[in-house]
């Protein structure tokens, strides 16, 4: 007898195996590139699970907080050179006429 349903028992269906075996590739693509020449794939594919994950939340971590320091630094460049445009600006007085200064007061 046939079973119609494509779920086994300890397996993974086709489509789940597709995905499965797309997002493996990604990662050891992902931790050979932004690894900088200190990883080779061969080495990544055949590293224990646990430490491939390790390695690649240790490179996440890093380049988020490289992207963080990277935009504190825009911040803090863009307000200082709003100051120093700011302080560049000639002060001058203008005159406001008296009858704004003299407001009625009841």
């Amino acid at each position: 007898m046939k079973c119609l349903s494509e779920l086994t028992f300890f397996s993974l269906t086709s489509e789940q195996a597709s995905s499965y075996r797309s997002a493996v590739f990604t990662q050891i693509h992902e931790i050979v590139f932004h690894g900088k020449g200190g990883y080779d794939w061969y080495t990544i594919y055949n590293m224990p699970l646990s430490i491939r994950n390790f390695t690649w939340n240790k490179l996440k971590q890093w380049y988020e907080e490289q992207d963080s320091n990277k935009n504190e630094d825009v911040v803090a460049k863009s307000i200082a050179a709003m100051k120093e445009a700011s302080s560049n600006i000639p002060k001058s007085k203008t005159n406001v006429p008296k009858h704004v200064l003299k407001a009625s007061q009841k």
